[in-house]
């Protein structure tokens, strides 16, 4: 006789985090904000365009400090967050915004980090202007 295989549920339970990573990518159009634990299991992310900016307004520093806020209120909420590290990355406006967000909502800062990627050689450069 053939075994009857069954599906087993999965059972939905939230690890509490206390110690979690902040990254923060703040490019010329957007914001994106990851927040992971301290393995890097990700526990909430959210960016200025999923907060409700549209077109120009999602590169403004107003829009990566309200999602940052949301992204925050988030992972608190649910994870019990109390401290983080945080990771800043690319030129754009949010970069400072989000960082004074972070420090507004009450959750300990225990190292900033610029990780901005920079191009030792980088590429070719274009041909001399001729005129």
């Amino acid at each position: 006789m053939a075994k009857i295989k069954t599906k087993q549920k999965r059972k939905n339970t939230r690890k509490e985090a206390k110690l979690g990573k902040v990254f923060v990518s703040a490019s010329f159009n957007n914001t994106l904000i990851t927040v992971t634990n301290a393995e890097g299991e990700t526990i909430a992310w959210g960016s200025s365009g999923a907060s409700g900016f549209k077109g120009t307004r999602r590169a403004t520093p107003y829009a990566a400090t309200s999602a940052t806020e949301k992204v925050l209120a988030k992972a608190k909420s649910d994870f019990g967050l109390e401290e983080v590290e945080v990771y800043v990355k690319g030129p754009g406006a949010g970069r400072d915004a989000a960082l004074r967000a972070i420090r507004a909502t009450g959750i300990k800062i225990g190292l900033i980090a610029d990780v901005t990627p920079v191009p030792h050689n980088g590429p070719r450069p274009k041909k001399k202007r001729r005129v």
